[in-house]
């Protein structure tokens, strides 16, 4: 139940974070569509970095525990 309970907060969570900063919002407002597609992909590849350095971080930890117990 409780992870239930944490799923249902992350997910809702996730529909109040497409704001973006002044700036940001400032740019795109002001510009064409391509502009924004550029302003929306460059966050889009920011946001997957962390991602992928913790799955690595994860799967590492896995292979150093998974080595320990054989």
């Amino acid at each position: 139940m409780r992870k239930l309970v944490v799923f249902l907060v992350l997910l809702l969570g996730v529909l109040n974070s497409y704001g973006q900063c002044a700036m940001c919002k400032a740019v795109i407002e002001n510009g064409n569509e391509s502009m924004a597609e550029g302003v929306n992909n460059g966050i889009t590849y920011l946001m997957v970095f962390p991602y992928i350095l913790v799955g690595f971080l994860i799967y590492t930890i896995y292979r150093y525990k998974k080595g320990l117990k054989n």
